[in-house]
């Protein structure tokens, strides 16, 4: 009976601990995304999942599609679960300087230890 008792008790600590390490971030993160989702609005300037930069020009709730335009007269009608953020050009631009100056120390690295 022993036995049982701590083999029951080790599962418990496993889940738990599997919960907490895998399953509440992902809750947190969706709820974050969703957050995100529903802040949008018409005229906004968004990125979606592939990168594509453009402006919302109609976001269809009920069926969850939005329509945003890549270009003059270009349109794309998307899952508005695949529009990421709203576009910032100095937060991606300093994303971007921060990723070119790892990469440039790890190459530096690289070449030091060869």
């Amino acid at each position: 009976m022993l036995e049982f008792v701590f083999v029951f008790l080790v599962l418990v600590l496993i889940l738990g601990a599997y919960w907490t390490m895998v399953i509440f971030p992902k809750q947190r993160e969706f709820q974050v995304k969703q957050k995100i989702v529903r802040s949008l609005h018409v005229g906004d300037e968004v990125v979606t999942y592939g990168g594509i930069v453009g402006k919302i020009i109609d976001i269809d709730t009920d069926s969850g599609i939005s329509y945003v335009e890549i270009a003059d007269g270009v349109k794309i009608k998307l899952l508005t679960v695949a529009l990421q953020q709203v576009f910032d050009a100095d937060e991606i631009a300093y994303n971007a300087q921060i990723g070119s100056q790892n990469s440039q120390s790890t190459k530096h690295e690289e070449s030091v230890t060869t």
